[in-house]
């Protein structure tokens, strides 16, 4: 579906086709609030900067830049707002189906306007008398020529047309010296330009170059191998039997198809499994947030049934609130109440105190002890995930393999006695190896198991 146009341009392009001619000029003026209130660099802007040129206003603006400029309502200022208007429209316009038409003539023709308007400009600065209007017009010339360099920045293919103007010749050529400072900068900066756009095309140049040494290389190395493969191929065949050549090819062509189902097989497992990696991931994360929110929610609900406060029963009638009563008053008079002394009362509510205090402790140590369960879950859980990404030992730098050094005293016993069996097997005679089989347990005395756990060293624990 093709976008509205904007309304803003909608209406201005209709008041410029309703209003008379010497109207028109400020009617145009009426662009610079509409592209300085649109985001520079957005989708939006160009739209914009399409729907002006769709509608012709980038004409009207030459058409009202090549008129006599007392013709013209405003004067300069008016003029001098027009040449940003029309730089700014230009750079970053996508013309469409028109772009032939836009770069060969439209573009040429605003540099050309620009160039003129600096030489009238530069000839009023001339003869002007007072300071104030010399001021004004360097004031003009400045947005002339920073317009100027503006288009030529975002259409570097006009940096030609302004050096053969004979406008440009006629500027170099003055003899103020403010006049001349001022173009003598934009002549720099035109060139800064041409230079980084040289550079451009040289740094494309070489990545071309680059990109077609390597097609090269890479098509000279694959005639080649093949041109090897050839020679291996008629080797062999002169070698085989006239009548096992056939069944010497067919052999071959199904080791060649077994490679390459192996290697295709290998491709697309590896593929599988780094785009289904972020999804594991991802589930993990999402599982770990399930079960810390379930946690949570259940906690919540724990407390709140605890500490919420009794809110009397609900929907009870009265009638069935009689009959609770009723019930209630029978109750006490089939079951007295003993009387029970001040002391005895004392001492029952002590013991209930002290019963409620040893609940609570109790409770607190259970609490404590199932917050160290859940920490030892969570550190089980970050070693079998470091276990799992851990580097093999070929690839293990530094010293990577002391941080997965068991902090668990039995577990590094445990691994330091087999460890030690394993080496004093090996290093056993033969003799004494008589009459064992594969699989059998290795026994170590315990006093060589006492002397050397007395310097065993544990994983995340100071030596003594």
């Amino acid at each position: 579906m093709k976008p509205s146009t904007d309304p803003r341009i909608l209406s201005l392009a209709a008041e410029v086709a309703k209003s008379p001619e010497q109207n028109v000029p400020v009617i145009l003026l009426k662009l610079k609030e509409i592209i300085n209130n649109t985001p520079l660099g957005s989708s939006e802007l160009k739209k914009i900067k399409q729907d002006i040129y769709c509608y012709d206003l980038i004409r009207y603006c030459l058409l009202v830049l090549s008129q006599d400029c007392s013709r013209i309502q405003g004067g300069w200022t008016t003029i001098s707002q027009l040449t940003q208007i029309l730089s700014h429209c230009c750079v970053g316009l996508e013309p469409g189906e028109d772009a032939e038409e836009f770069y060969n003539e439209l573009l040429p023709s605003a540099a050309e306007n620009f160039l003129i308007l600096g030489r009238q400009l530069q000839t009023c600065f001339i003869n002007a008398a007072k300071g104030e209007e010399k001021d004004e017009l360097l004031h003009f010339f400045h947005i002339v020529t920073d317009s100027l360099f503006w288009l030529v920045g975002g259409h570097v293919q006009l940096i030609q047309n302004v050096l053969q103007s004979e406008h440009f010749l006629h500027l170099l050529q003055t003899d103020n010296v403010q006049i001349g400072s001022t173009v003598m900068n934009m002549v720099q900066n035109i060139l800064q330009i041409n230079r980084s756009k040289r550079a451009k095309i040289l740094l494309k140049l070489k990545r071309q170059k680059e990109e077609e040494d390597n097609r090269l290389q890479l098509q000279l190395e694959k005639q080649r191998a093949m041109r090897l493969s050839r020679e291996v191929r008629l080797n062999m065949l002169e070698i085989v039997h006239p009548g096992q050549v056939e069944k010497h090819n067919r052999e071959i062509e199904e080791k060649s198809a077994l490679i390459i189902q192996k290697h295709w097989r290998g491709y697309r497992e590896r593929k599988n499994f780094h785009q289904q990696k972020p999804s594991l991931v991802e589930y993990k994360a999402a599982v770990t947030l399930q079960r810390a929110t379930l946690k949570f929610l259940a906690k919540c609900r724990t407390k709140k049934k605890l500490f919420a406060p009794w809110q009397g029963l609900r929907e009870l009638t009265d009638a069935r609130r009689v009959e609770l009563k009723q019930h209630v008053d029978d109750y006490v008079r089939r079951h007295p109440s003993s009387q029970m002394s001040d002391v005895a009362s004392r001492e029952l509510h002590s013991q209930a105190q002290e019963r409620l205090q040893h609940y609570f402790m109790g409770r607190a140590l259970e609490d404590r002890a199932q917050q160290h369960r859940d920490a030892l879950k969570a550190q089980i859980s970050t070693n079998i995930e470091q276990l799992m990404k851990a580097p093999s030992l070929k690839e293990a730098e530094g010293k990577e393999p002391e941080l997965f050094l068991s902090r668990s005293r039995p577990v590094a016993a445990k691994a330091k006695q087999a460890h030690l069996t394993t080496l004093k097997h090996i290093q056993a005679p033969w003799w004494k190896k008589l009459g064992e089989e594969a699989g059998d347990e290795i026994a170590v005395p315990k006093d060589e198991l006492s002397l050397e756990l007395g310097t065993l060293f544990i994983g995340g624990t100071k030596p003594p």
